[in-house]
Order: C-alpha cells, then structure tokens, then sequence
C-alpha cells in the first residue's frame, strides 16, 4: 500500500489546531483529519510493507481503510498510473456519447467589451452567418458522425455569436437532427448558450419537442453594473429584458446563469444574488456559477494603430475573423461550448471565485465545487465545433481562426 500521488494536504491553523485538509484531485475526495492521521498517511509515502500493516492498531487500520476507500492510499502508485491512462484514454476515445457545438453565426447584438469575439464597429459586417444550405450539409455531416461512432447520446450545443440572431437554422437543425437521432436509436439533448435577450417561449416551443435541456444565460452583476458590462450595440442596457424573458420561460427547462466578473464589478454580486433569491423563478434555476475576465495580461493581436482605440484597455487577442480582421478580445475562463466542465475552472483570482462561490451558497443556489477532472474538450475525439461557413475546430474559442480550423465539413477534415 501506498499514498497517492495525487494528495494534497492544508494545515488547518485558523483555530490553533492541528487538524490537516487532505483532497485527493484524482477523486476529488476532501477530508479533514486530525495530525495522528496525516501523520499516518506519511507512513505510506514510501509503500508499507506487510510487517507495517500488522502492527497498526484497530484505529489506525480503521483510519487506513477510510483513506483507501477514498483513494488518498492505494495498492501502489503504478497501478494508479494505470487508472489515470485507463481514464484519460476512456474520455478521449470513448464512443459512448457524441458531442457538437455549432456556432449558427458569429454576430452578436450586444457590445461586451470582454468578448472574446471581437471588437464593435464593423465587426457584425465581417462576421459569418450560416445559411441554411449550409446547414443542410452540416446535417449531412452530423449524420456521418453517427454513423460512424454510433453513440448511446448526442449532445448538440448552439452558440455564437448570439445564436438566436439566426432561428432557422437552430430549428431546422434541432429538427432534423433529432429525427435522425432517434431514427438511429440515439439519445439527443439540446443546450443553447446565449445572451437571453431574444429567449422567449415561443423559442422553448419550437425547440422542445427535439429535446431540448436548456439554456446558459449571462448575468453580469446586479442591474448596473451588468447593463455597464453588457450593453446593446447602441449602449441600452439588457438586464430588464433578459430577467423578464427568465421569467417566462421558467419551469419549461433548465436554466443555468453564468457571469463574468473583473475588480470593477466582482462586489455586485452579492446583490444580484440577492436579487436573483428574491424572484419567484429562483427555485428554476439549476446552477449560478461566476468566473473572472481575464484582463491585461499580455497585448492583443496587433493589427496596426487602428486596432485598438485610445484608452482601450488590453486583452488577451483571439479568433481573427479573417486574415485581415483580428478580434481584439479578451480571454474568458468559460469558452462558452457548455461542453466540457474543464473549461469551466479558472485558476486566477481564487479569493474572489471563493468568495462569490460562498456567496451562492449561502442563497441556496447550486454552484460548480470541487476539481474539474477534464480533461480539454479539444483532447475528445468525438467532440467537435462547427463554424458559420462550415469549418471544423477543436473548441469554440478558435472559431473562425483559420489557422485553427481542423477541417471542413465538405471532405476535409482531420478526425
């Protein structure tokens, strides 16, 4: 027997005890144990041998069991390495579940001025929208992938863009693509990843019958703070609208709330959770989880003197439009596929996730906890993305960055 290589141990000294935190991020196991225990644990650092095992006592052959059963002591370290291969192995080639997200167009109603999108001005002028010849072949595509992998679930994913700035295509895939789904004895779940200003019931009628799960919307603090993070193109606030459009649609399906915050808003949050607790769709909501913008931490794509405004503050630069036409962006910590739980950890700014983390719990809202076990959806072999023109990427933070494209859906591409 040996400790695992994945522990990680915290003194607890806040109140002048010995207590030790122990989590184990290969199972996600947390435990707080006293110092006989940790101490214990450092027994098995090197392997015991069988004359050690007979020498424990009851309670520490008890304690030893416990730190088994939750991973934080195994039969030895190369076996463990066995099961991280055999884990990471099973996610990147499992067949057992196809994943798709689809941008249906890369233009947007709003004016964020963290999105990793793009700049303003002209951008909704260069940016691509599919048409629905296009989704037709897009269809066709998807239907190969079933084929060929036959999975037990499909989960298609629409995002942007703001993927309700193109309708038809979202029906026209969500129908087809269930018909043949469940021609081929397939499971088929649809989540929508939106801004929430265009959600309306009618929206939830056309795309319920073809299974649809639900939507992730963005709130981006209490009502001022969003409307200043997150206003129309003309500088009018969303956040009235967005709230009533929750409102009508709650109870139908699952609703998710995300927001990004930065130092200039993160003490908002408070009140939009209170806000949030106080409205009569609270119990409707399924998840509240809030992750930082990531700003100023290396320059943006630079594309001579007219790319970025003066005073405007730099980003992480993303996802050119074209050759001629990069996004001046930011970097969010939630590339916005819905997909892969990885995507959903941000590793800056612990105190702040920590403290909004606490904030919603205390209101009694479910919020993301523990670590993502990953790994990148960009490592799944049956996870893809699908641009507006039909080309293929690995995430949906390299949409329309042709340097990144992995294919197309007409021939080319590298599965």
């Amino acid at each position: 027997m040996q400790s695992s290589m994945f522990n990680v141990r915290v003194p607890i000294t806040d109140a002048g005890g010995q207590d030790v935190f122990l989590m184990n991020t290969f199972t996600d196991a947390q435990l707080v144990v006293g110092a006989d225990v940790a101490a214990l644990l450092d027994r098995f650092e090197l392997g015991a041998a069988p004359e050690t095992l007979t020498a424990l006592t009851a309670d520490e052959r008890d304690a030893m069991a416990a730190l088994h059963e939750h991973g934080f002591i195994v039969e030895s370290r190369g076996i463990e390495r066995q099961r991280l291969d055999a884990f990471f192995r099973e996610v990147r080639d499992g067949e057992d579940q196809l994943r798709i997200t689809v941008l249906t167009t890369l233009q947007c109603n709003f004016a964020c001025d963290y999105c990793i999108q793009g700049d303003h001005g002209d951008y909704n002028r260069s940016a691509a929208k599919m048409s629905l010849d296009d989704a037709q072949r897009v269809a066709a595509w998807v239907e190969g992938r079933l084929d060929a992998t036959r999975p037990s679930s499909f989960v298609l994913t629409f995002f942007g863009g703001e993927p309700l700035l193109n309708l038809p295509v979202m029906y026209f895939l969500a129908e087809r693509l269930w018909s043949s789904s469940r021609d081929r004895g397939v499971t088929m779940r649809i989540n929508v990843i939106t801004n929430g200003l265009l959600l309306t019931p009618d929206v939830v009628d056309r795309l319920e019958p073809f299974g649809l799960n639900g939507f992730k919307i963005t709130l981006d603090g209490d009502r001022d703070t969003h409307n200043r993070m997150r206003p129309l193109r003309g500088g009018q606030g969303t956040f009235d609208k967005i709230i009533n459009n929750i409102r009508r649609i709650a109870g139908r399906c699952a609703i998710s709330v995300g927001g990004n915050f930065d130092e200039s808003s993160v003490e908002s949050y408070p009140a939009l959770l209170d806000f949030l607790a106080a409205q009569d769709f609270a119990p409707h909501l399924s998840s509240l989880a809030f992750k930082p913008v990531i700003r100023d931490v290396m320059p943006a794509v630079a594309a001579g003197p007219a790319a970025r405004p003066a005073g405007r503050k730099k980003f992480i630069g993303l996802t050119p439009v074209s050759d001629s036409k990069p996004l001046n962006g930011t970097c969010m910590t939630s590339a916005g596929s819905g997909a892969s739980g990885a995507c959903d950890t941000c590793h800056f700014l612990d105190d702040q996730v920590s403290f909004l983390r606490d904030e919603t719990k205390k209101r009694g809202f479910k919020t993301s906890d523990g670590v993502h076990m990953g790994p990148c959806e960009i490592h799944r072999k049956h996870a893809y993305t699908i641009g507006p023109d039909g080309d293929l990427y690995p995430c949906p933070g390299f949409t329309g960055d042709k340097k990144m494209s992995t294919g197309h859906i007409d021939g080319s591409s590298d599965e």
